[in-house]
């Protein structure tokens, strides 16, 4: 028996995702890339542009071909979208625009976040349980708001779960660069004694994958199943799905719901969106722990603290260090 429910129909709007980084490259920027494909898949119009800059001017410039009135929406996709589209907005204030994971909205402009922080907060909670040096890491690139909310919303699962050792913490300015990140991650693993590592990098997962081979080091993933892929490395993953933003964004603007100048949060209570997966080498103990706090956070006991304010672990010496053009 076929359903009454008329199918919905969607607007002939074109929709144009910005992905920041080499084509190709990122588990961010396949995530991204993903949500893209469902969109098109489901019947809209959607063209992907990799935009290679790094200064928030650089990537403002290539996305300005966008800004011609063929795309009802432009979606720039996780916080290094805030700077260029901020400059965008204000040239084009006719233009909407959508920044996942941002921070910065305007008239034009609507926030989509996938609360990254609750799951790297869980992720704080399972390290708090599995460092034996009792020494516990976090590495990221760039630091853009979603990377330092993620960086402190670790460090506060580390506290809540009553971890006293020592935490270290880096971000070495790049998102893509795998030799970079493996010097990175070997020099901060060698000279802390860390042994479980919180990793919230794109392109430059090969090199910190790498580096905790060398070093013996246990990983803690993030955005995709990392658990599933290299089982060997990863005894967990903060999953966050900021890809399921974009096609989130899209179907708002078709049903004219875009909430421009405002805000949509994606959390645990969607467990395909936000979640820690936990390899078999996690114990029931660790893992009951995790969900009695993913269980708090779910009903308000706990309040993320997004704030970090501690040292930061030096980088190794900067001759070292390839270009970041």
């Amino acid at each position: 028996m076929k359903s009454s429910t008329p199918p919905v129909h969607i607007p002939p709007r074109r929709y144009a995702v910005v992905l920041f980084g080499p084509e190709g490259q990122g588990s961010f920027n396949e995530s991204g890339l993903q949500g893209a494909r469902k969109a098109q898949r489901a019947g809209y119009d959607v063209d992907v542009l990799w935009v290679a800059g790094q200064s928030a001017e650089q990537r403002a410039q290539e996305m300005s071909v966008l800004c011609d009135g063929r795309y009802a929406l432009i979606l720039a996709h996780g916080g290094q979208g805030d700077g260029p589209v901020q400059i965008l907005a204000g040239r084009w204030p006719g233009q909407a625009f959508v920044v996942t994971q941002g921070s910065w909205s305007a008239a034009n402009v609507a926030r989509y976040e996938v609360l990254q922080e609750q799951s790297a907060f869980l992720a704080g909670v399972l390290a708090s349980q599995y460092s034996k040096t009792r020494v516990a890491g976090h590495f990221s690139g760039e630091k853009v708001p979603p990377g330092l909310r993620g960086r402190a919303a670790y460090v506060d699962g580390l506290k809540a779960a009553g971890f006293e050792g020592r935490i270290v913490t880096q971000f070495c300015g790049h998102q893509h660069r795998p030799e970079w990140a493996r010097a990175c991650v070997a020099d901060m693993a060698s000279q802390s004694g860390l042994d479980v590592l919180f990793a919230m990098i794109d392109g430059g997962r090969a090199g910190v994958s790498q580096a905790c081979r060398e070093q013996g080091v246990a990983q803690i993933g993030n955005v995709l199943n990392w658990v599933e892929r290299d089982p060997q490395v990863f005894v967990a993953s903060a999953i966050c799905d900021s890809g399921e933003a974009l096609l989130r964004a899209i179907e708002d603007h078709a049903r004219d719901r875009l909430p421009l100048g405002g805000y949509r949060s994606f959390g645990l209570e969607e467990p395909a969106l936000v979640r820690l997966e936990m390899g078999s080498g996690v114990d029931a103990s660790s893992r009951a722990l995790v969900e009695g706090w993913a269980q708090r956070l779910l009903s308000g006991q706990h309040e993320i603290y997004l704030k970090y304010a501690g040292p930061e672990f030096a980088l190794p010496v900067a001759a070292s260090e390839p270009t970041l053009a």
